[in-house]
């Protein structure tokens, strides 16, 4: 018997999923326990509808992720920061600051997660870094490190 899960249930799928279980399963636990429904005609129209509706947001997800790459492609991000003698810095600068400064120089919100850095930045200079904006697509920016005033 054909069911589309209404919840996760554990060694047979997750939830919206169309699985095909036997139907001693499906009539005596599933059914009953709503955790699914019979796949029928009305059921299996509202199916694809929510597939199509599902896959409609990922593509527009992901159009909007390559914009976005496409936008900050190759940009330099500046961040000032206070240095010791010889030009270190106090500290280093981390992706949490990156992620700041790019919010406040590009108005784009981004996770100090999806920042890759090459190595620890405790020196002034510039530094390239690779944001990862989406699965599969990422973009190669910069960071530059200066004194601060």
């Amino acid at each position: 018997m054909k069911v589309i899960l209404l919840q996760d249930v554990k060694g047979t799928g997750l939830k919206g999923e169309l699985k095909n279980v036997s139907d001693g399963y499906a009539r005596n636990f599933l059914l009953p326990k709503k955790l699914a429904v019979e796949a029928d005609n009305q059921a299996m129209n509202e199916y694809k509808s929510k597939e199509a509706a599902k896959k409609h947001h990922l593509e527009m997800e992901k159009q909007q992720a390559q914009e976005l790459a496409a936008t900050l492609k190759d940009k330099t991000v500046k961040i000032t920061a206070k240095a010791g003698k010889g030009g270190r810095l106090f500290g280093s600068v981390t992706s949490k600051e990156i992620a700041q400064a790019v919010g406040e120089q590009f108005g784009v919100q981004i996770d100090k997660k999806k920042i890759v850095l090459s190595g620890d930045i405790k020196a002034f200079g510039t530094y390239p870094f690779e944001l990862k904006v989406y699965a599969g697509i990422s973009t190669k920016l910069q960071v530059m490190v200066t004194e601060e005033a």
